[in-house]
């Protein structure tokens, strides 16, 4: 069994409130599943934010999706998608094009070589899920999908 948050912190006075306990044991929980998933990225050359915009691309119909599309469904917000889209289309993983008719709009979709990439990530990351949350049954999977949901609906 891990230590309580405050062990793990080395934290001696007690939290002020629940909440702010809660809280902090959120955003634990986030960077220590980021840090590893990072890890699991990192020998394929990609960041998270990098798999996460290969991700929605593949989920996406064949004709692609603009900047604000992918902004829109990241799972982390980004200050900068253009330069993140930017370095992806370097490395040969996404291309862009723009519309003849509207030359404001540039689809962005996934190179054969994305595709690849994202579909021989899918057993890594399946691996990383289950190793970080496979302890949990069913029932507990499900009560921390509807808690998260919860709290992320109370701001």
């Amino acid at each position: 069994m891990h230590p309580d948050l405050r062990a793990d912190i080395r934290q001696s006075k007690p939290f002020s409130s629940l909440e702010q306990e809660a809280f902090l044991n959120v955003l634990r929980t986030e960077a220590e599943l980021s840090d590893s998933f990072e890890r699991v990225l990192r020998p394929f050359g990609i960041s998270g934010a990098q798999y996460n915009v290969l991700r929605i691309l593949r989920g996406s119909d064949a004709g692609g999706l603009c900047r604000n599309e992918i902004r829109d469904r990241l799972l982390t917000r980004m200050p900068d998608v253009t330069r993140l889209l930017d370095r992806m289309e370097d490395a040969g993983l996404i291309t862009r094009s723009r519309s003849a008719e509207d030359r404001r709009q540039v689809t962005t979709q996934l190179t054969r070589r994305g595709r690849e990439l994202v579909d021989e990530l899918d057993s890594a990351v399946a691996d990383e899920h289950r190793r970080r949350l496979g302890h949990l049954d069913h029932e507990q999977l499900r009560a921390l999908v509807e808690l998260l949901t919860l709290a992320r609906q109370g701001g």
